[in-house]
């Protein structure tokens, strides 16, 4: 009898705890962290939205996509981000790269159709293809292309725009991003804000 009280009494005790670790890690907590990333980042907090003129917004009803989510470009008049492997391409929901090691054979077959495709299509040489043209992200969600591979379709999207080669350069350079914190990784060109300057730029 002594025995199953001290078991009732621990059990309690125990369950006291995951009650009270519940509330506090899985209610005030994240409250707590919404609460100040809203009153202190409401663009980023509400997924960094973008609209149709590129400029931020915490509405989904206005929003475009998100800045930090690469998105499929149908339009041929503007720029092109590099491939997803993330499902049918940047799908939230299937976030991961190809898996494929730099000596797959079906992984070096698909460079080498997307770098004649990218070719083809930019009016250039397969050996002036950027890398990030014809690769994938580990997450599949990168939604930034070098400035390489910005500045390598710069004349097509001049072209079928008709807008001036200069001013599409100078776009590029608007939403161009340096190296993070000044060191890490390379200047980068966020597609969703560029292609929102081009429609804009053509009215």
């Amino acid at each position: 009898m002594k025995d199953l009280h001290t078991l009732f009494r621990t059990s309690l005790a125990g369950l006291r705890v995951l009650v009270l670790m519940t509330l506090v890690l899985g209610v005030a907590y994240p409250l707590a962290i919404t609460g100040i990333a809203q009153a202190t980042m409401p663009w980023h907090a509400d997924g960094s939205l973008v609209t149709a003129d590129g400029s931020h917004t915490t509405d989904r009803g206005d929003a475009v996509g998100s800045a930090i989510v690469g998105q499929v470009v149908d339009d041929e008049r503007l720029f092109q981000p590099r491939p997803s492997a993330a499902g049918d391409g940047y799908d939230l929901l299937s976030t991961y790269g190809s898996n494929l090691g730099p000596l797959s054979p079906e992984l070096v077959t698909t460079i080498e159709e997307r770098k004649a495709e990218v070719a083809e299509r930019e009016g250039v040489d397969a050996s002036a293809v950027p890398a990030d043209a014809v690769t994938a992200s580990a997450s599949g969600l990168d939604p930034h292309i070098s400035t390489a591979y910005a500045a390598l379709q710069v004349p097509r999207v001049a072209r079928l725009t008709g807008l001036d080669q200069d001013e599409v350069r100078r776009l590029v350079e608007d939403h161009t991003d340096g190296r993070t914190l000044g060191v890490l990784g390379e200047p980068h060109v966020n597609v969703l804000t560029l292609d929102a300057a081009v429609l804009a730029a053509l009215g």
